[in-house]
């Protein structure tokens, strides 16, 4: 696991297969092409690459700020084949520990209501419901949640 920039080609290789997921699920998705790059830039964010032995990308998934103290989680995606192994767990703490040093007091996200792997993971690891925090979300299809870092 690596820090990299979100126009690498192997996060965007990722994002495309989040995004097609994302539609085959609800018929529609965020476009990750909407989410600038400069969002993720340190110390107000960061992107991690997951990759195996032979440089495949296997996971992505980042941070950036919502607030003085208000991390947000974007575009976390573990390929179906890799989610066995615990990628999208050790994506998650590395990205929680990278928002505390960098000041953020906690953490939040979105994800849909029909992705019950992430919504699993989020739960066991203290992510609480909350109500949506982005304008315009369907409140049958979208779940936010938080967590006290």
């Amino acid at each position: 696991m690596a820090p990299a920039s979100y126009d690498d080609p192997g996060v965007q290789q990722l994002l495309l297969g989040l995004h097609d997921e994302q539609r085959s699920m609800y018929g529609f998705a965020d476009d990750p092409a909407d989410t600038p790059a400069s969002q993720f830039a340190p110390p107000h964010g960061l992107f991690l690459l997951v990759q195996d032995e032979e440089g495949q990308a296997l996971g992505c998934g980042g941070w950036r700020l919502l607030g003085a103290q208000t991390a947000e989680i974007k575009r976390m995606y573990v390929r179906p084949d890799a989610r066995t192994q615990s990628v999208g767990r050790e994506i998650l703490l590395r990205l929680e520990a990278d928002a505390k040093l960098n000041s953020a007091r906690s953490m939040q996200l979105e994800t849909g209501v029909a992705n019950n792997a992430a919504l699993a993971l989020y739960r066991t690891q203290g992510y609480v419901p909350i109500a949506s925090y982005r304008p315009g979300r369907n409140p049958d299809v979208n779940r936010a949640l938080r967590k006290a870092l």
